[in-house]
């Protein structure tokens, strides 16, 4: 995982906005050093009743209600007592006061649903005299205390804020990094508002590059990261600082479809990039954890390897684009069976309708003639730059083909295994493809800070571009797995290669798609969505239309 600096992987949480129905009438507003009583909390008293089995819907909320009047009140050692971690509670309740200088609080509770009680927070932040209100809604779960019997509220950082994950926290102030206005490819300017899948993307640039740009920071509330090197999220400005202007490479209109086309689809990611530049033109991610899969995702990519799988083959002269391609139903490798789709055959059919009908024992069956384990990895790094140090200006995850032994190693030739990629990896793959070239891909340009791009040691061979090309358009072609999704894309100059993943414990596959349109490439991945043209397919015909 890289970027222009290291990162950690965060992901985030999407806001529950809660109505204002079904809430409760209890308002507590928190006067600076009052406290209340760990047994008797807004002149009620607090639940203490031991039990055994599950939490009774009453008991939860009378337990969080006393939570909730304490934490308003600002005492952080009786709602400290109400959980089943009090040393965390206490510290973020205190620190929610004296380091995230949010007062006049007023919490709502809502009505429980079992152990889950909804809440509303209308609160002022306050910091050297500028002052915000801040409302927002959460909810808390009731536990059964292990060692009491006592119901507990089970504690976690996002019961202070639906948005903190674990090792995270609030803080206001005046931030090190001023702000930064990122503009796209064309001068238009890219925020959150608009582009709500850019956010990770934008506090990343705002981190990296927030003082190379010229700004002044000024004073806000933002969510302190668990780890120094990831980047901090703005959640509040309370005065105005004056932002640098940084240009990325991104399309406002491409990022504007690519956030359209991932809504359709639950746990979707997409990205787009420019064959000829290693530009990423789009970043988009419709998920419930709010983490950047597309970006920093770690999953197998299914057939989509094919295209990696399909070089190396073209390259050591075991097939050819137009020669016969030997394509049973089942072939083995060390014991270990592996089947075609309703265990389908093609006989006498040439090595681009295995690639376009997706034919698994096409590419397995050739193993024993590589006879090379690192063979594939060494394409994958060589040629496509995958799992090489990626700067692209923000943090990625730059995928990874591992060299593997016995039915694991075949299992890499059709994307399972223990390969890991996402829809950047993906698309820059697809962009190697279109024209030979691996173009190490970048949100900013590494002439804004004279970092070293990755280059791959070599090109692909004279003519195996081509033949990977022609076989992509044939994929998207009457008869392809692509077909269909593509028949949306305008145009002849299009080609594209469809996944499906076999995840351990899920019900569905992942759905993966890759596929090019003159010169833009994109990626999509759907999680548990299916056959790659039914879903992921949907979403890349989408970006590229645009």
């Amino acid at each position: 995982m890289n970027g222009a600096a290291k990162g950690a992987i965060i992901g985030g949480v999407f806001l529950a906005m809660l109505g204002g129905a079904g809430y409760g009438a209890y308002t507590l507003v928190a006067d600076e050093g009052g406290g209340a009583n760990a047994a008797e909390v807004g002149g009620k008293a607090a639940p203490a009743s031991k039990g055994t089995g599950p939490v009774a819907e009453k008991d939860a909320a009378a337990t969080a209600k006393a939570f909730l009047d304490a934490w308003a009140a600002g005492d952080d050692r009786a709602a400290a007592e109400l959980t089943n971690n009090a040393q965390a509670a206490r510290t973020a309740v205190a620190d929610y006061r004296t380091k995230a200088y949010v007062s006049k609080t007023v919490i709502t509770p809502g009505t429980p649903d079992g152990t889950t009680v909804p809440f509303k927070v209308e609160a002022e932040v306050t910091y050297e005299g500028s002052t915000k209100p801040l409302v927002y809604d959460s909810r808390l779960t009731v536990v059964r205390g292990v060692s009491t019997g006592k119901p507990l509220v089970d504690w976690q950082e996002s019961v202070v804020h639906p948005q903190l994950q674990k090792g995270e926290a609030l803080r206001a102030g005046t931030p090190a990094s001023p702000p930064v206005k990122a503009i796209d490819r064309n001068g238009k300017e890219l925020t959150p508002e608009l582009y709500p899948s850019l956010r990770t993307v934008l506090d990343q640039l705002r981190k990296t590059y927030g003082e190379k740009t010229g700004g002044t920071p000024g004073v806000e509330l933002w969510i302190e990261p668990a780890t120094a090197d990831a980047p901090k999220r703005s959640l509040l400005t309370l005065v105005e600082g004056k932002p640098g202007e940084i240009r990325t490479v991104l399309d406002a209109d491409v990022q504007a479809a690519a956030e359209k086309a991932v809504t359709s689809y639950a746990e979707a990611s997409v990205v787009a990039v420019q064959p000829s530049t290693g530009d990423i033109l789009a970043v988009a991610n419709h998920r419930k954890d709010g983490f950047d899969a597309a970006l920093q995702g770690r999953r197998a990519p299914g057939s989509t390897m094919k295209i990696v799988t399909a070089a190396m083959l073209l390259e050591k002269g075991l097939v050819a684009a137009d020669k016969p391609a030997e394509c049973p139903p089942t072939v083995s490798w060390e014991g270990k069976p592996f089947r075609n789709l309703d265990g389908f055959s093609l006989q006498g059919k040439p090595f681009s309708t295995s690639f376009a009908r997706s034919c698994n024992t096409a590419f397995i069956g050739l193993i024993d003639q590589v006879d090379d384990n690192g063979a594939l990895p060494r394409e994958a790094r060589d040629v496509f730059g995958i799992g090489l140090d990626w700067k692209a200006g923000v943090v990625t995850q730059d995928g990874s083909v591992p060299v593997t032994t016995g039915p694991a190693a075949a299992a890499e030739y059709i994307g399972q295994g223990a390969i890991q990629m996402n829809p950047l990896n993906l698309a820059s793959i697809t962009a190697t493809a279109r024209t030979g070239v691996f173009r190490q891909p970048v949100v900013v340009k590494a002439s804004l800070d004279g970092r070293t791009l990755a280059t791959a040691s070599r090109p692909l061979q004279p003519g195996v571009s081509g033949q990977l090309v022609r076989m992509m358009k044939q994929t998207a072609s009457p008869g392809g797995t692509a077909a269909a999704a593509m028949a949306a894309v305008r145009g002849s100059d299009k080609g594209a290669k469809t996944g499906s993943a076999e995840v351990d414990g899920a019900s569905s596959p992942d759905s993966w798609f890759t596929g090019f349109s003159g010169d833009v490439a994109a990626a999509a991945m759907v999680e548990g969505g299916g056959h790659g043209g039914d879903a992921a397919g949907r979403i890349v015909a989408g970006v590229l239309n645009s």
